[in-house]
């Protein structure tokens, strides 16, 4: 993966990791209830055909009281910008990131990317049922 980096590049803490640790480049501090933009110092060239995901480490709430305010951020292949953290303090208190302190993962995994056809789509066995429809659990 082609990166510029101007803090520390993405790290997978061991061999088997699927994601690689995003750091912050600076300190913040978080006051209850804020959200913030958290600059990482990194930017990737990901190839067409294959999409960045930054989810949060599972650490993160535990940690840090943090969760990423957007769920899920999506790094499209064309996107050239440096990858920024949306962190939500979820505490009663101030929180206070470091620089360096790991707060997200990048995974890279391939996309569908060909254009959508307009069709009737089949019957299944599921047929209309919508969220929970599948059991209780």
């Amino acid at each position: 993966m082609i990166v510029e980096v101007q803090g520390t590049p993405p790290t997978r803490a061991t061999p088997g990791s699927a994601g690689a640790d995003l750091r912050a480049r600076h300190f913040h501090t978080f006051p209850p209830g804020t959200r913030h933009k958290v600059k990482t110092g990194v930017r990737v060239a990901i190839p067409h055909g294959y999409v960045g995901l930054v989810i949060a480490r599972s650490s993160l709430v535990d940690n840090f009281g943090l969760k990423l305010a957007n769920s899920v951020g999506v790094i499209d292949s064309d996107y050239r910008n440096e990858i920024m953290l949306h962190l939500e303090n979820v505490t009663d208190h101030d929180v206070k990131v470091s620089s360096g302190d790991r707060l997200a993962q990048l995974i890279i995994v391939p996309c569908y990317m060909d254009a959508f056809v307009e069709a009737d789509l089949d019957e299944t066995s599921r047929g209309d049922g919508g969220f929970g429809s599948t059991g209780k659990n």
